[in-house]
């Protein structure tokens, strides 16, 4: 099954073989806030030159845009414009048909469709493990990232709390509903504090109250100097933005 985009959907088993992966090749030790931060400074942003995409048809076609740090960025468009597939591929899930997408310098295509450890997804389609609990949802982030399980707990709490769902902790996530999941997945990509945090329509099963919260968390995550881009198809999160680009029939208007 493909995506309205002509993209397979992130599915529970490509999730958990991810994170697995993820697992047994990450760094164990825990980054310094300041190795973070220069890295930050250093980056100008993410960058996308000349992608085109092909899925039997263009989903992208020829689309350089930067998305700069410390700003939030919007990417507006009607459904099937290319929202999702330029995120997939600017952060890595999706290896552009020719052009490319870099942070810092280097690819953010790896080879495998796993993101470069700088990169986080909050997903439209969640990518929430069922058999799982909302916090281990969010803690397996932190624990693919090397941080000791005790920690990444706490962590995870902490996260939860951030979207006002704290007390869905040990709630399994197939009982929860679109709404809830909708801030587990914020909370789950917001936790592991990366450099570039891509958010695929982060609101749209919110009312007005908690849209505003994580639109103040974007913003948070911004003025830390995150490049944060988030993809919408709603007027009052792109009017929050701090930038704008529209895309139609995958090319930026």
């Amino acid at each position: 099954m493909t995506s309205p985009w002509g993209v397979p959907p992130v599915t529970d088993a490509d999730y958990q073989r991810r994170t697995q992966e993820r697992e047994r090749t990450s760094d164990p030790g825990p980054r310094r806030s300041s190795e973070v931060e220069t890295r930050r400074a250093d980056a100008a942003g993410l960058e996308v030159r000349s992608v085109t995409f092909w899925v039997g048809r263009a989903l992208l076609d020829d689309v350089s845009v930067t998305f700069p740090a410390g700003k939030v960025t919007a990417l507006s468009g009607p459904s099937g414009s290319g929202k999702t597939t330029l995120l997939s591929v600017a952060g890595g899930l999706l290896e552009p048909t020719s052009g490319t997408a870099t942070y810092a310098g280097r690819p953010t295509w790896t080879g495998s469709g796993d993101p470069r450890p700088e990169v986080a997804f909050v997903l439209q389609v969640y990518g929430l493990v069922p058999i799982l609990s909302a916090g281990e949802n969010v803690s397996i982030a932190l624990r693919a990232r090397g941080v000791a399980p005790a920690e990444a707990d706490d962590r995870a709490a902490a996260a939860l709390a951030r979207f006002g769902v704290a007390d869905l902790t040990d709630r399994q996530v197939e009982e929860l509903s679109g709404g809830q999941l909708q801030r587990v997945a914020c909370a789950r990509g917001f936790v592991v504090g990366a450099e570039v945090l891509l958010a695929d329509e982060p609101t749209s099963e919110l009312d007005e109250t908690n849209r505003a919260l994580v639109l103040a968390e974007l913003h948070a995550e911004a003025e830390r100097g995150s490049v944060v881009v988030v993809a919408t198809h709603d007027p009052a999160v792109v009017e929050a933005c701090d930038l704008h680009h529209a895309l139609d029939e995958g090319r930026l208007r």
